[in-house]
């Protein structure tokens, strides 16, 4: 009978190594700090690591017509492809996740980070859309 194998994730490897940045900004850092702090190592350190990096990209949302309704501006843009939604809270909430789904939605990327430094332990939460 042969062997299954594990489907591979969209992204796998660059979330890989966002994380573990991630966990290295957290280590580094602890909790306490301004998100802009933690944004701002994340970025300086995800550059260092030789990816494209754009920090408070300008993302525009479409209606469904093409109509531009609005603009949202994503705390780091990784390779055109992944959003990652920096937090400094207690913990995780419901509408932190809604937020990044909405994004990932209006901007039509598949992958997603949501990265709370604000709690003693990195929390760390990977969403993607079909």
């Amino acid at each position: 009978m042969p062997e299954k194998t594990q489907p591979k994730l969209v992204f796998e490897e660059l979330t890989g190594e966002i994380r573990q940045i991630a966990f290295e900004v957290h280590s580094y850092f602890g909790n306490g700090f301004l998100e802009k702090v933690y944004e701002n190592a994340m970025v300086n350190r995800l550059r260092k690591s030789g990816l494209d990096v754009k920090q408070q990209a300008t993302i525009t949302i479409l209606d469904f017509d093409g109509y531009t309704v609005g603009e949202y501006y994503a705390d780091i843009l990784v390779n055109d492809s992944i959003i990652i939604e920096m937090k400094a809270a207690k913990a995780i909430a419901p509408e932190h996740e809604s937020q990044l789904l909405h994004y990932l939605k209006a901007t039509n990327k598949k992958v997603g980070l949501l990265i709370n430094f604000g709690s003693t332990r990195l929390e760390f939460k990977r969403f993607v859309l079909g």
